[in-house]
């Protein structure tokens, strides 16, 4: 690229989200100076938390699963103090609400009558099949079965259409972020089983504190915020003010699009959007750590989430997350529909709207659960648009990354007059 500054024994990592920061960590771990360039004003790409009046505001509702196995390999799963949420939750009709325990946290009464006013009991023979195949097999097992969309993967299991369209398909639209249940059967598998084995919950200080753990595990002055690469090649960048950096080799960590812009061998795959809508309560109006979805499809969830993280909330006021499909900008007809789940809401004040219109890769089928993240000797990618589409891809996608910088410069330093030295 010429005129570069900086060190050509470094390797630059473009992105400071989970997948940067997991390959910065590993290559830094293994001995290899790393340089982080984030072209934003904090660490965690899409998992960041805000701090607006006292509240701790994660940027769109997520939640952290202590069952991916990455996570349980490069996190501290302890420090992250993770607060559950209840296993079950609470469906929400047009007029009516139907109470649901999570058969795969009560697996002993996944026969009963669990799903009482929502399925038959075909329905939850299937369910239950499902949990306790899922649970037992492999990961590579159900990475290797057949695939389709989900809403017929769910038929073939035997599951009727209330059953579908009463618990299924809301539950589903929060986690896949689409209500046609068009997502592979193969991811659709991978989430049930990571939901059956693991507790879902909140860090205590915030999403934001899982790639703060990451980024703290850097030497200082690894991550340079405010960085924007607007050119990348196997020797180094280009940053948008014109300088040239150097490098052995290149990583883009960056979102998809941002990726394929840098990266013209790649294709962005479509994103799934989300708006997330937060608002203060004087009080709890559920004071359980329960998500409410919504049957409707008004919206796709909704929870009070200081009855899980108390944290969340400087003065003891409650918080409410509250998420809708797409980019939405309009704030009563959200209210409209949480009155009509909670009851009064006009002392509720509205914190913050956070339309994410790139939240979450689109996975239809044919789905390849890995895509490759070398794109050519000294030039990497990694993020969950190369792996599965959610915070485990990411991880995964950035060990991944840096384990073939790291199988190369091995190869380069074997035979120099590769280098062209």
């Amino acid at each position: 690229m010429g005129n570069h500054r900086g060190t050509h024994e470094t390797v630059v990592v473009v992105g400071a989200g989970l997948a940067g920061l997991a390959c910065a960590v590993r290559l830094h771990e293994a001995g290899i100076t790393v340089r982080v360039l984030e072209a934003s004003d904090g660490v965690g790409g899409r998992v960041r938390t805000d701090v607006v009046d006292g509240f701790r505001l994660d940027r769109g509702f997520q939640v952290f699963n202590t069952a991916y196995p990455e996570a349980r390999r490069v996190l501290d799963i302890d420090a992250l103090d993770v607060r559950p949420f209840a296993s079950g939750l609470i469906v929400q009709g047009a007029g009516a609400r139907a109470r649901v325990m999570l058969p795969w946290r009560h697996p002993r009464h996944a026969l009963s009558g669990l799903l009482a006013g929502v399925g038959t009991l075909r329905d939850k023979v299937a369910l239950a099949a499902i949990t306790t195949r899922d649970v037992a097999s492999p990961g590579s097992r159900l990475r290797a079965a057949p695939e389709r969309r989900t809403e017929d993967e769910l038929r073939a299991w035997g599951m009727s259409d209330r059953m579908i369209d009463c618990l299924m398909r809301p539950f589903l639209t929060g986690v896949l972020l689409e209500r046609e249940l068009d997502t592979s059967s193969r991811v659709f598998h991978l989430f049930w089983r990571s939901f059956a084995r693991g507790t879902i919950g909140l860090p205590a200080r915030g999403m934001g504190e899982i790639p703060r753990q990451l980024a703290d595990r850097l030497p200082p002055g690894a991550v340079t915020l405010g960085a924007r690469v607007t050119e990348v090649a196997p020797d180094g960048v280009r940053l948008a003010d014109g300088t040239a950096l150097g490098g052995r080799a290149v990583v883009v960590a960056t979102d998809p699009r941002t990726a394929a812009n840098l990266l013209p061998e790649i294709e962005a795959p479509p994103m799934r959007a989300v708006t997330t809508f937060y608002h203060a309560a004087p009080r709890s109006p559920l004071r359980e750590p329960v998500q409410v979805i919504d049957a409707t499809g008004r919206i796709a969830d909704t929870l009070v989430l200081t009855d899980a993280a108390p944290e969340y909330s400087a003065d003891g006021r409650a918080l409410v997350s509250t998420s809708v499909l797409g980019v939405v900008t309009d704030e009563p007809p959200v209210r409209e529909r949480l009155t009509e789940i909670y009851g009064d809401t006009s002392a509720w004040e509205h914190l913050a709207t956070y339309p994410i219109p790139a939240a979450l890769p689109a996975m239809p089928p044919p789905h390849p659960l890995r895509e490759p993240v070398r794109v050519r000797t000294g030039l990497y990618v990694c993020g969950d648009h190369r792996d599965t589409g959610s915070q485990q891809g990411a991880l995964v996608s950035g060990r991944r990354a840096a384990d073939a910088v790291r199988a190369d410069l091995g190869s380069l330093s074997r035979h120099p007059a590769a280098t062209g030295r």
